[in-house]
């Protein structure tokens, strides 16, 4: 791909996420919301993780879509702009999970969050609530930027971290999630491949604007009906 191609996905990436920005401005749900419509035949509980620096409307798109399908939608609005330890995030997420005795999960993640999901099947899932887990653009394999931007919510995603080299590796619930990821991604540029799990390529580039893809919306709707 040219630069040329690469500088034009940079530029409707971040208008992507600008508009998300927008629209959580413009937004009157509550995040905190435990919606208890799920009447679709095969409906679940899913819950939404956006990844580092977005706020839970991110997800607005896919919650819109999954409900529309019978599901029952959860945010986890305690994360902010997801800037925590992933340990310390997953706590959160599993916290979620247990007050609301939530089961037969589907995990649904952005980026830093599909760390996140992994990190609770892995560590603070011993009941198996979640079944699956759809990650989306996750640096299985970390992330350059972790050395170009010393910061450390950037940081973190350094391929050498321990934490990172824990979630990426080869493991038993790898079977149990589905890596998504596009044709390019500047943030993620060694790609979201992950071993042992379903890695799914999508015609889309950017970072972001996956999320509010069709590709996407397709695969979403396929992998909700399925189960393990």
């Amino acid at each position: 791909m040219n630069g040329l191609a690469r500088a034009g996905y940079w530029m409707l990436d971040y208008g992507y996420s600008a508009r998300s920005e927008l629209r959580g401005l413009a937004t009157a749900r509550d995040p905190s919301r435990r919606d208890s419509g799920a009447v679709g035949p095969g409906a679940r509980p899913v819950v939404l993780l956006p990844g580092v620096y977005e706020r839970w409307h991110f997800m607005l798109p896919l919650a819109r879509q999954l409900e529309d399908l019978g599901h029952a939608v959860f945010f986890v609005p305690e994360l902010g702009r997801n800037l925590l330890p992933i340990d310390e995030s997953a706590r959160l997420v599993a916290g979620l999970l247990a007050e609301n005795d939530l089961r037969d999960v589907l995990l649904v993640a952005h980026s830093k969050g599909g760390l996140i999901g992994k990190y609770v099947m892995l560590r603070l899932d011993p009941e198996q609530r979640v079944d699956h887990l759809v990650a989306v653009n996750t640096p299985f394999s970390g992330s350059v930027w972790a050395e170009r931007l010393k910061v450390p919510s950037i940081r973190i995603f350094d391929a050498a971290d321990l934490t990172m080299t824990f979630l990426g590796a080869r493991s038993p619930v790898n079977e149990r999630i589905t890596s998504v990821f596009g044709s390019y991604d500047q943030n993620v540029p060694a790609g979201s491949v992950l071993p042992g799990a379903r890695n799914l390529r999508l015609a889309v580039g950017g970072h972001s604007r996956i999320i509010g893809s069709r590709a996407f919306a397709a695969v979403l709707a396929e992998q909700v009906a399925r189960r393990g």
